[in-house]
C-alpha cells in the first residue's frame, strides 16, 4: 500500500510540474517548427543516446568486474537498454537500475555483487557529474547572472559533491565497526570498491574518461534537439545548463524525470537570460528522444530470454561476494 501511495505521489508531482511548465509554451508552435530537416537532428539525438548507453555499458563492465559480477559487453548492452525502458515506465528516474540489478543477479552474479555493481556505477556517475559542474562554474557564473540562479546552482552541485566525497571518504576510514554494523556494512563495502576503481592505475583513467563522455553525450543529445527546432541557443550555453538539470532530474520524485526536467530546464534557461519557454521545448523533445530509445529497450525486453525464462543464468558461474 505504501509503494502504491508513493507512486501516486510521484505521478501527481510529474503532472503538476508538467502543467505549470506547459503553460509557458505553445505546443502548436512547437509542432510547426518540426519539419523534415528536424527529423535528421532527432535521428542524430537518438544515435547519440544509444552511444551514451554503450559508453555507460563500458564503464559498468569495469565496475562490475571489480564487484565480482563480470558481464559481457553484449549482455550488458541488452540489460542497459532494458533498464532504459523501465526508466520510462517505473515511478522514478532511476527505476531501470532496480531492473538491471534483478537481471544481473538472476543471471548468476548473486544479489550482493549485482547490487554493489549498480550502486557503485551510479555513485561514480554522480561524482563525475558534480565534478563537471564544479569545473565549469567560472563560465556558468558568466552565463547565469541572476543571484537566485547562482545560489541554486552552488547549493545543488556542492550538495552532490559533498555527498560523493563523503561516500569515498567512508571507504578510507579505518574504523572496524563500519564493516560490522548493519547500517554501514554494505555502504562501506561499496565505498571501498569505488575507491579501488577510481584510484586504480589500471581502471581509474578509463573510468574517468568514460564517465565524462557519458555526460558530454547528454549535452550532445540536447544540442541535437536544439538544432531540430532552431532554438536561439549556442553549444556552450547548453554545455553549462544541461549537467545541472540532469543532476536535479536524478531525484526520484517523478515519473522518468518528467515534470522535474521541464520545470528545471525552464528555470535554468530563464536564469541564463534565455527564453524559459525554449528551455521547456528542449526538455520535452529531450524526453521524447529518451522515450523512443526506451521503447526500443522495451522491444529488447519483450523478446529477451530473461523475460521468457524468468532469468535463466547466463553470466558464467555464480560469484557471490563475501
Amino acid at each position: 500500500m505504501r509503494r502504491i501511495l508513493l507512486s501516486i505521489v510521484k505521478i501527481l508531482i510529474s503532472a503538476a510540474l508538467l502543467y505549470f511548465s506547459l503553460r509557458k509554451i505553445n505546443l502548436y508552435d512547437l509542432a510547426t517548427r518540426i519539419n523534415v530537416g528536424s527529423l535528421g537532428w532527432i535521428v542524430l539525438a537518438i544515435a547519440a543516446t544509444f552511444l551514451q548507453i554503450f559508453v555507460g555499458v563500458l564503464r559498468w563492465r569495469e565496475i562490475s568486474a571489480e564487484c565480482g559480477a563480470p558481464i559481457e559487453t553484449r549482455q550488458a548492452m541488452r540489460f542497459n537498454l532494458i533498464g532504459a525502458f523501465f526508466n520510462q515506465t517505473l515511478p522514478s528516474s532511476i527505476g531501470g537500475d532496480a531492473v538491471r540489478l534483478w537481471l544481473v543477479a538472476r543471471a548468476g552474479a548473486g544479489w550482493r555483487a549485482a547490487t554493489y555493481s549498480i550502486f557503485v556505477d551510479r555513485a561514480v556517475g554522480l561524482i563525475a557529474l558534480a565534478i563537471i559542474i564544479v569545473a565549469s562554474l567560472p563560465w556558468s557564473y558568466q552565463l547565469i547572472t541572476d543571484p537566485h540562479g547562482r545560489s541554486a546552482l552552488l547549493l545543488v552541485d556542492f550538495a552532490a559533491l559533498a555527498g560523493g566525497v563523503g561516500f569515498l571518504v567512508l571507504g578510507m576510514l579505518p574504523w572496524a565497526w563500519l564493516k560490522r554494523w548493519w547500517g554501514t556494512h554494505h555502504l562501506h563495502a561499496c565505498s571501498v570498491i569505488a575507491n579501488r576503481v577510481i584510484f586504480s592505475w589500471d581502471r581509474g583513467p578509463k573510468i574517468a574518461v568514460l564517465s565524462v563522455l557519458v555526460h558530454v553525450l547528454a549535452v550532445v543529445v540536447a544540442w541535437c534537439v536544439v538544432q531540430s527546432i532552431a532554438a536561439p541557443v549556442v553549444f556552450s550555453q547548453i554545455f553549462q545548463l544541461i549537467p545541472p538539470v540532469m543532476l536535479i532530474t536524478l531525484l526520484p520524485i517523478s515519473i522518468a524525470g518528467w515534470g522535474v526536467r521541464e520545470a528545471t530546464m525552464g528555470l535554468a534557461f530563464g536564469y541564463a537570460g534565455l527564453m524559459a519557454n525554449e528551455g521547456v521545448n528542449v526538455s520535452l523533445l529531450f524526453g521524447a528522444v529518451s522515450f523512443l530509445v526506451g521503447a526500443i529497450g522495451g522491444l529488447v525486453w519483450v523478446f529477451s530470454a530473461e523475460k521468457a525464462t524468468q532469468g535463466a543464468p547466463t553470466i558464467g558461474s555464480p560469484n557471490r561476494m563475501a
